[in-house]
């Protein structure tokens, strides 16, 4: 049986979660079917809008996002902090972009005088909004569904497009969460399509590079904000240069590996990040390869995944060993 969603999700241990959602027909998401012919391949900006339009939306940040031929990679932050921030008309407002909302939160939105019972209503309501408009289901949710309508659309069929649950799973600690983070930003250079990052369509981390070439980041993907440091702006904690040239080689890395079977090297340029988080280039490799087959569930050291089973009233370690093996070092 599958694991519930509350069983995984523990924001009390980790706001950072990786989320997978795949395609159930023959069809492809994106990309040319060899067996039709039929290209695909127009859906894949059709993802891509719609991530970055629920990240202006939902008060979770994208991290990183690869959209593939018949499965997308997000990695999400949950931020409570910024959903509890807002107003009940702003969180509405929120809500009205997406869905509809109910008669009286939609008086609230047009400015109409609510009767006392209507406000007791509105609080219980907006406070549901407020908490789903943080969930990551309902993000999934709000990613995945009008997606399959176009397809089945375009398709001219009905049925299942995504399979029925979306894949997720707990990054516990700041390796784990560059480290998948670069499994995912990496997914096309693994998958043969795409020879360097900026190569890599409908990617993150392309998108990243383009803003870098202006001296930018950008607005719809969490910043890099650099070293941790006194007043900490909201962020992940490494230099945005760091981070692409450390996946820039991990991704040349791959690519020549796997045209030479020949082991190279990360020279010492792209080294700062995992130098601090203290993972041997051996490790960073394998996890930037093989991440999911490696976890299967939460991802981080031995200590933040005891806390994480401890607050779930976990019996069994899920992946224990190999947490210890890969990233215990960190």
């Amino acid at each position: 049986m599958p694991t519930s969603r509350k069983a995984i999700v523990s924001l009390e241990d980790t706001s950072f979660y990786h989320c997978v959602s795949r395609c159930v027909r023959r069809a492809y998401l994106c990309g040319v079917d060899d067996y039709t012919g039929q290209s695909y391949e127009h859906r894949r900006e059709w993802v891509e809008d719609r991530i970055l339009e629920l990240a202006d939306v939902f008060a979770i940040d994208i991290c990183a996002y690869a959209v593939m031929s018949n499965h997308l990679h997000l990695v999400l932050n949950v931020d409570i902090y910024k959903a509890n921030s807002w107003s009940e008309l702003e969180v509405a407002e929120r809500w009205h972009q997406l869905f509809n909302g109910t008669d009286i939160t939609q008086k609230l939105t047009n400015d109409v005088s609510l009767e006392p019972h209507e406000m007791v209503l509105l609080s219980k309501t907006i406070a549901k909004y407020r908490s789903r408009l943080s969930d990551i289901s309902w993000f999934m949710r709000a990613l995945n569904e009008p997606i399959a309508r176009k397809a089945n659309f375009e398709d001219k069929c009905s049925g299942r497009f995504w399979e029925g649950r979306f894949k997720s799973q707990a990054l516990l600690d700041e390796a784990a969460v560059l480290s998948c983070m670069a499994y995912v930003d990496l997914n096309p250079i693994r998958a043969k399509i795409a020879d360097t990052p900026e190569q890599s369509d409908f990617t993150s981390i392309q998108r990243r590079i383009k803003a870098a070439f202006k001296g930018e980041q950008p607005a719809n993907l969490l910043a890099f904000v650099g070293n941790e440091r006194l007043d900490m702006p909201k962020g992940l904690h490494f230099h945005l240069g760091d981070y692409l040239k450390l996946v820039d080689e991990t991704g040349r890395l791959i690519l020549h590996n796997k045209r030479n079977d020949k082991r190279g090297s990360i020279s010492e340029l792209a080294m700062p990040i995992l130098n601090r988080l203290n993972i041997p280039q051996e490790n960073w490799l394998k996890l930037t390869t093989e991440f999911t087959r490696l976890f299967k569930g939460p991802a981080g050291s031995l200590q933040e995944l005891d806390a994480y089973c401890a607050h779930l009233e976990r019996k069994r370690r899920q992946g224990a060993g190999n947490c210890h093996r890969w990233l215990d070092s960190a």
